[in-house]
């Protein structure tokens, strides 16, 4: 038998006991502790120390600084997104509206009117994304748009950016005078400025309906209606018949005009011209009443109630065309193109007479008593209609003297 009493009794088969247990965690049962001993604290180990790189205070600002950059770069990219929605998303325009971009005016401008109008949600995100999506040659051009209801900015700025702004026009007909032109011209609401102090050239100014965008001056369009007329000149009067009795587009222009206020039918105004030519041709003097009305009113036209009177027609004036030879020193009104083709292509006829036939048109005739007799049938449709004939109808042409007959 062994004694076991020479290991001091500390071990049984490899087992520790008492405080040896203790020592050695895991190798044996667990011992329960003393109330005393379960209550003392047990030692905590301190943790490691940092580094003197660690605790130094540049690391500590780059780390700060690296964790601002991430998180201003999150913010930006969520702002970013953001903003691209908003500016493709529809917009809070109910509907459709009129919206005015004035010349000169800058994105910051243009941006903050548009928020004003209710036509975009932010100003900030419309200008700062704009300034992004155009490119280097592209701007907001002025004038006047109509924006469509729910509009994204995005659809805005393609319609700025397109110029297609709303057209306005202002119609001037074939016959008026210059002042009269001028007077429409006053009247228009979207026309903007004065307009010249000094009328223009009778005969200067070609009719015709001008298209616009509000803000364009007066005098723009007086501009372009004096170009307008002397390239429709210039192109008339190059192919015009050889054999007129006409030797400058100044008379060219004047004759053009007496066509122009004596007739308004496209298919008579050559007939009507040719009239005027057989008279010039034969040194007959031209008895155009409308030449009557300028000499005596000049660009301001004959008032609507004011007949002509007998004492008219011979009342000297450089225009009566009853009293002069030839024609007038210059334009009566303004000569569309139909007026201008007519006298540089007319009929060819003997003609030297008209009169009104009653259907808005005239009749024609070679003699005057063919003359006399459509004057008759025009008198007695002016009696059933109780209307006072035209008082120049029944005088008979002068003939020059010296002209052959």
């Amino acid at each position: 038998m062994t004694d076991n009493s020479q290991n001091g009794g500390s071990q049984n088969n490899g087992v520790s006991f008492g405080r040896d247990a203790d020592t050695q965690p895991g190798k044996g049962p667990f011992i329960p502790k003393s109330p005393n001993e379960a209550l003392r604290p047990e030692r905590v180990p301190q943790p490691p120390r940092r580094s003197r790189k660690a605790r130094s205070q540049l690391v500590i600002f780059l780390n700060f600084l690296m964790t601002m950059v991430v998180f201003v770069g999150v913010v930006a990219v969520a702002g970013f997104f953001y903003a691209m929605d908003t500016y493709q998303k529809p917009g809070p325009l109910a509907a459709n509206t009129n919206f005015v971009v004035r010349s000169g005016a800058g994105l910051a401008e243009i941006a903050n009117n548009l928020e004003r109008n209710g036509i975009v949600s932010d100003a900030r995100i419309y200008r700062y994304v704009t300034t992004t999506y155009l490119k280097e040659d592209q701007t907001l051009k002025a004038g006047e748009y109509e924006i469509k209801a729910g509009a994204s900015m995005k659809d805005v700025t393609a319609l700025l950016e397109s110029g297609k702004s709303i057209l306005y026009s202002v119609s001037l007909p074939e016959g008026l005078t210059v002042k009269q032109m001028f007077l429409r011209l006053a009247a228009d609401p979207v026309l903007e400025g004065d307009l010249p102090a000094e009328l223009p050239p009778e005969g200067s100014l070609r009719p015709d309906t001008y298209k616009f965008t509000r803000g364009t001056k007066r005098a723009e369009i007086v501009t372009q209606m004096r170009a307008a007329q002397e390239r429709l000149i210039d192109q008339i009067w190059e192919k015009r018949d050889p054999d007129l009795p006409v030797d400058t587009k100044e008379d060219f222009v004047t004759l053009a005009s007496i066509v122009e206020k004596e007739t308004g039918k496209d298919d008579e105004r050559a007939h009507v011209a040719s009239v005027f030519i057989n008279r010039l041709n034969k040194g007959m003097r031209l008895q155009s009443d409308p030449t009557i009305i300028y000499g005596l009113f000049g660009g301001d036209g004959k008032p609507a109630d004011r007949p002509i009177f007998q004492s008219d027609i011979r009342k000297e004036t450089p225009y009566n065309t009853y009293v002069i030879k030839g024609l007038p020193p210059g334009p009566i009104a303004n000569p569309g193109r139909a007026a201008l083709e007519a006298v540089a292509h007319p009929w060819k006829t003997e003609d030297l007479y008209f009169v009104a036939d009653g259907t808005g048109g005239h009749a024609f005739a070679k003699t005057l008593e063919e003359h006399n007799a459509n004057v008759r049938r025009w008198r007695k449709i002016e009696a059933e209609r109780a209307q006072t004939p035209p008082a120049t109808l029944d005088v008979e042409p002068e003939v020059d003297p010296a002209a052959n007959n």
